[in-house]
């Protein structure tokens, strides 16, 4: 597998609007977004935008999800990489292979998303034969972070906040915390994800204590089966009139 394989660059359009999270959250990256979108106006007052944003908390609350917006909030285009699919396949270049990544982010202005960055603290703490390896990577990470410029943006995502070495947490000017969803929370998404189905559909059970990917994985997964069972049926209506 080479490098081109392990990086994604995603085109899909999400609405900042169409996440659904906490307020704090949702104000923090309205700011950063508007701050992206005056830079040149505050370059003239020496002005720094903040483009490091880490994104920590639960699996499938909407962290990636969260990036592609941000991504389409600013016209930028989003560069994905899953930092444990590149250490484990690339595991004597990884240096390397992180610096081109960085490159290819810099040189297109685009977002930086690394997914799994929590890969990193682990490895560099770890007894394994390639700690020293890991070592490096986490330098090499930390200078390219120290000089990521301004018009790109690094978003880093991760489900294990205090596995990150240190170091690399001080570099983000911005952290938000993912939370499981609540009740109410879980109706609200429920009924977004139900409207697009017929209204005979929609009334199913419905999970909690479950994340947004959860649900979304259930709703899909019980429509498909409803739809199928209804298109067989007719079907067999339709064999037993011509029988």
């Amino acid at each position: 597998m080479n490098l081109h394989e392990l990086v994604v660059t995603d085109t899909e359009k999400i609405a900042l609007d169409d996440l659904l999270f906490s307020e704090e959250n949702k104000l923090a990256l309205n700011q950063t977004i508007k701050e992206h979108k005056y830079i040149e106006e505050l370059k003239k007052y020496n002005l720094k935008v903040d483009n490091k944003i880490l994104l920590h908390g639960h699996s499938g609350c909407g962290k990636t999800t969260t990036a592609k917006a941000i991504a389409t909030a600013l016209n930028k285009s989003i560069v994905i990489i899953n930092l444990s699919t590149l250490i484990n396949a690339k595991i004597g270049e990884t240096s390397k292979n992180v610096k081109t990544i960085f490159d290819k982010a810099i040189r297109e202005k685009a977002v930086l998303f690394l997914d799994e960055f929590d890969q990193i603290g682990k490895s560099r703490e770890s007894d394994d034969k390639d700690v020293a390896e890991m070592r490096r990577l986490v330098n090499t990470i930390i200078q390219l972070i120290d000089y990521f410029p301004t018009d790109s943006l690094l978003i880093c995502a991760t489900n294990f906040y205090n596995s990150i070495d240190s170091a690399l947490l001080r570099r983000f000017q911005i952290k938000l915390k993912f939370e499981m969803p609540n009740n109410r929370e879980l109706d609200i998404y429920y009924n977004k994800l139900l409207s697009h189905f017929p209204v005979h559909l929609q009334d199913i059970p419905r999970k909690y204590t479950v994340s947004y990917a959860e649900a979304k994985d259930y709703i899909h997964t019980t429509m498909k089966r409803q739809i199928i069972a209804e298109l067989e049926l007719k079907e067999q209506k339709i064999n037993e009139t011509i029988l």
